[in-house]
């Protein structure tokens, strides 16, 4: 029903709404697309084992792409592994910590600190906060609506608010840019169906349905 709701308004009414509100407070860009995507999940989805891997999945059947490919058992795939949680918020944080955490954020931090000579440390996984911080409750963790809650109550201590309460700020490469610009042709050139067809890992055409899937 939500998912319907979203749809019944255009995405460009959506950013022409969200483009007032931005005048009073900083919002993200290309809202009515980032929530027409959200519909398509809320709409294909039972449950919250499903949004969950539809916001993490793209395709959900690898197949589609690398030739004899299988989704591996994770906790995105098992149902035994499935966190015993009720609480949605709670399950979705474990989600996070036990596959994309460790999967994408923490190995592409290795990964480019490594092939620059870098040591890297994460205090914040330190074993000790890690304990503390699920043994808190939701309250302190979530509350009118601001995340990190107890977080910020430490920060405002040592840190200026104006530092803390601003738009997240994220440190992804331009990959469209670039390939669209200067790799284009470097791009092109990996890509040829000819290419693929020798290799046999990928499929050249894959049938990828349109929108997410779980």
């Amino acid at each position: 029903m939500a998912g319907r709701l979203i749809k019944s308004v255009s995405p460009t009414t959506w950013d022409a709404l969200f483009k007032q509100a931005r005048k009073l407070k900083t919002l993200p860009v290309n809202m009515g697309e980032k929530l027409g995507k959200l519909a398509t999940r809320l709409e294909s989805v039972n449950g919250v084992n499903e949004l969950y891997f539809s916001l993490v999945s793209e395709i959900g059947n690898p197949e589609q792409v690398v030739i004899g490919a299988k989704e591996p058992a994770t906790w995105l795939t098992e149902v035994g592994m499935k966190p015993p949680f009720d609480d949605a918020k709670l399950h979705m944080m474990l989600m996070d910590a036990m596959t994309y955490l460790p999967d994408d954020i923490l190995v592409k931090v290795d990964r480019a600190a490594m092939a620059n000579s870098l040591e890297t440390r994460v205090p914040f996984l330190d074993h000790r906060v890690v304990e503390m911080a699920w043994a808190l409750p939701m309250s302190m963790k979530v509350r009118d609506g601001k995340s990190k809650w107890i977080l910020r109550q430490v920060l405002y201590q040592y840190v200026p608010e104006q530092l803390i309460e601003r738009p997240k700020a994220g440190f992804g490469i331009p990959l469209g840019a670039w390939l669209r610009g200067p790799l284009r042709v470097w791009g092109e050139i990996l890509l040829d169906e000819k290419r693929l067809q020798s290799e046999g890992y990928f499929h050249p055409r894959p049938s990828v349905p349109s929108g997410p899937t779980t």
